[in-house]
């Protein structure tokens, strides 16, 4: 496991977004060094593909609760992802 990897490991969906909006509004001002720029997009690249995977797992346990006919609540199923 890198140490960028190590370093997203209990990182929250929340935390790793703003961090990814901040980077993106370093590299679109474009006044970071190239050397800092390349960094700093590979750290983004990272957070991007953790955000994803939390998001994926979030998706996973989302459930749709199912309804009888009398409209009362009979269980859960899960959610169509498509």
């Amino acid at each position: 496991m890198s140490d960028v990897q190590t370093a997203l490991d209990g990182l929250s969906f929340e935390k790793a977004l703003a961090e990814l909006e901040t980077i993106v509004g370093h590299l679109e001002r474009g006044d970071v060094p190239l050397e800092e720029s390349i960094k700093i997009y590979e750290r983004g690249e990272a957070l991007k593909k953790h955000c994803e995977a939390l998001l994926k797992q979030a998706e996973t346990k989302v459930e749709k609760i199912r309804t009888g006919g009398n409209g009362q609540a009979t269980g859960t199923e899960p959610l169509d992802v498509e």
